[in-house]
């Protein structure tokens, strides 16, 4: 798989700006990755960096429902999401960085 494949985009939330202060990153990833190819992509991208451990999270799609103009509900289901909480032990990504 591709490194590129690997990590789709970096998590930006208030919650992935506090643990980037401590050394913890978050990133979407591919579902067939697993915590080698994360560790590995998360190294070979972003230089001068050493991962310490990975850390899995699957949340599942949610159900929606909305009105028609006819008045009728319509079910749909939002995708999942796989992400993975990347802790450093030495290195920082600048991305996440404050200016």
């Amino acid at each position: 798989m591709n490194l590129y494949q690997v990590i789709k985009r970096p998590v930006v939330s208030e919650k992935g700006y506090a643990q980037a202060r401590i050394g913890k990153y978050l990133f979407e990833i591919s579902p067939q990755a697993a915590k080698e190819d994360v560790a590995r992509a998360v190294e070979a991208l972003f230089k001068g960096t050493k991962v310490l451990k990975v850390a899995i999270i699957r949340s599942p799609g949610k159900e929606t429902r909305w009105k028609t103009p006819k008045k009728r509900p319509v079910k749909a289901e939002r995708s999942g999401m796989k992400k993975a909480l990347v802790t450093l032990s030495e290195g920082k990504i600048e991305f996440f960085e404050e200016k």
